[in-house]
């Protein structure tokens, strides 16, 4: 004798639908950034040796849990954001003159370099670098890729124009671009510029340049 059965009743209830782990939860942004903006604070506050994750941590409103779901410790930590450095670079000066784009990249550069914050970070982190061949490595990096990533374009639209002249010793003109305004803002770290002192460095950078 057979019975007619409901089909459903030998079916497995249905499984309930499982959560994401929470360390799968995506890293929000904002928090990202207010991490990187303590970084920074944290450096010219304290330096990098007395950096600390706590620190950047409490200055950033977060937990320490949140900075090291990004990074696994200061070292990383710096060395991402030193690197960022160079990922984003100057803007390319397009004048349409050499003196014109060596002027534009001296305003920009000595604005940046003589910020409080970079004035404190950068001869701590050279120091560091000194002590540290992962930070050095990564600082020569954010300055070749950024800071003679530019000076490199410049020279060439230059002997493009025929302002300098073809097969210039490159690695002496970007020395001769780069090295005066680093030197006075970064290593002796003067005050202020005086009056005229980046037209002065516009005009003598360009007449090395067409020496070369």
């Amino acid at each position: 004798m057979t019975t007619n059965a409901d089909p459903s009743a030998a079916q497995p209830p249905p499984r309930p639908r499982r959560r994401a782990p929470a360390g799968a939860a995506v890293l929000r942004e904002d928090v990202t950034e207010a991490i990187r903006t303590a970084v920074f604070e944290e450096l010219a506050a304290v330096g990098y040796a007395r950096m600390s994750i706590e620190g950047i941590a409490r200055r950033a409103g977060v937990g320490k849990t949140a900075v090291y779901r990004r990074w696994r410790s200061k070292l990383h930590l710096v060395l991402d954001l030193v690197s960022a450095v160079a990922v984003q670079g100057l803007p390319m000066p397009d004048t349409g003159s050499l003196e014109g784009d060596l002027r534009l990249l001296y305003e920009v550069t000595s604005r940046a370099l003589r910020h409080p914050v970079a004035g404190q970070i950068i001869p701590d982190l050279q120091a560091e670098a000194a002590r540290n061949p992962e930070i050095a490595e990564a600082m020569q990096k954010a300055l070749r890729e950024g800071q003679q990533s530019v000076a490199t374009g410049i020279l060439a639209a230059a002997v493009a124009r025929g302002e300098v002249r073809e097969g210039v010793d490159e690695d002496l003109a970007l020395d001769v671009i780069s090295g005066p305004l680093y030197w006075r803002s970064v290593v002796v770290r003067a005050p202020k510029l005086p009056k005229g002192y980046l037209e002065g460095l516009t005009r003598a950078t360009a007449g090395a340049l067409r020496a070369l």
